[in-house]
């Protein structure tokens, strides 16, 4: 059955229909793991009153072997009538060829907030003293700033044309090196400030976290990133006025390159960050390092008003180790608990958690993990699949 979205709020039948892309190289082993763990949380949770019906959609390189398209307009299609679907890894060429599929699922659904939480577990090595500090969620935008930028390669007529433009039309002098530039523009609009930021503050108020931080590069960047931390204030302003005069919301702001060297000397001062695209990037992965790796970092794609939500691993196909039983599965079965909190059901989520903190409390994890640990026993795939779905039953 389907999600459907009534007077504001998504109803959950207890028999959900959820699409899925498998992913290419690596995704086709984590993703039917991650798949089997989740039904194993959700029949324990609920005692098979509510169940997950997995159905596929395609993407990627199965797609276009299957049907031509790396991305079909029915998986589009299919991903916008049932609003919440989860995915595995997509290859994207660096340089030439297609643009990201990923980008473009985001953009075409209009899924605004990157939501990447990032927390440290027990047991899994990280180059931190004290990681159990790091404890922050990002907002990072997700339809504008790079992922909409427009880019003209040096030596096209259209670079010429473009620099003809700033020149003759808007007195740009500045530029060094005129013939062999390439040029590109990205857009920062004060609606999609807006909505992020609202987005990350209705988390703040919600989860009762201490503070909202806007990380920007407004210093330079004065009318895109500045007028990114200009515009969160003043809605903050406008539409939280209550919540900053008792307490509730404390917003506060840092440049990007300070706050990436601050997360490093004192995290705890981070909860809840609100950033653009370009800069949310860097955070995220960074901030993933801290605690372990990209290879436990969850992720989502969402827009919080029409309620589609795509849930997805963060990390690439990896096709050197694919079909080896020698890849990590936790960050799409972390991913997976984001989603079941965002449908509600969150007893199975809390299921999935407590299974993967006592497994690495033990170290048991897959290699990538668990050459790191102290007494780290290495699992395949499989394995440690096999091993989170005995702990949870």
């Amino acid at each position: 059955m389907k999600i459907t979205k009534e007077n504001g709020s998504l109803r959950i039948p207890d028999k959900v229909t959820i699409p899925f892309i498998e992913g290419d190289g690596i995704g086709v082993e984590i993703t039917p793991i991650c798949q089997n763990v989740v039904d194993q949380a959700v029949n324990k949770a609920y005692k098979g009153k509510r169940s997950i019906e997995w159905k596929e959609t395609l993407g990627g390189e199965k797609a276009f072997k299957e049907r031509g398209d790396y991305l079909p307009e029915e998986t589009v299609e299919i991903f916008r009538e049932y609003l919440v679907g989860i995915k595995g890894p997509l290859t994207t060429p660096v340089g030439e060829g297609f643009r990201s599929l990923n980008v473009a699922l985001r953009q075409t659904l209009d899924l605004y907030v990157c939501l990447r939480p990032v927390r440290w577990f027990p047991g899994v090595a990280s180059p931190l003293k004290e990681p159990q500090k790091v404890n922050m969620t990002i907002f990072r935008e997700n339809t504008e700033d790079i992922y909409a930028g427009i880019e003209w390669q040096q030596g096209t007529p259209e670079a010429r044309k473009v620099l003809r433009f700033l020149k003759e039309e808007m007195g740009v002098t500045q530029i060094r090196f005129e013939e062999t530039s390439s040029f590109g523009v990205k857009p920062v609009s004060k609606e999609g400030t807006e909505r992020l930021v609202r987005a990350a503050i209705e988390y703040t108020l919600k989860n009762r976290l201490p503070s909202l931080t806007l990380v920007h590069k407004g210093n330079i960047m004065k009318f895109t990133e500045g007028s990114f931390k200009r515009w969160g204030y003043e809605l903050a302003e406008r539409e939280y006025s209550d919540a900053l005069a008792d307490g509730r919301l404390v917003i506060q702001d840092v440049i990007a390159d300070a706050f990436l060297q601050n997360t490093l000397l004192f995290p705890e001062r981070y909860s809840v960050i609100a950033t653009l695209n370009l800069n949310g990037d860097y955070i995220s992965d960074q901030l993933a390092a801290m605690v372990g790796g990209i290879g436990i970092a969850p992720g989502a794609n969402i827009n919080y008003q029409s309620g589609h939500a795509i849930f997805e691993a963060t990390h690439g196909t990896a096709p050197d180790i694919a079909g080896k039983n020698k890849a990590n599965p936790s960050s799409l079965i972390l991913s997976s608990v984001m989603m079941l909190e965002y449908l509600g059901w969150k007893e199975a989520a809390n299921l999935i958690t407590g299974a993967m903190e006592k497994a690495f409390a033990n170290g048991k994890a897959t290699h990538d993990l668990a050459r790191f640990m102290h007494g780290g026993q290495s699992l395949g795939s499989k394995q440690f699949g096999e091993t989170l779905i005995q702990l949870i039953n």
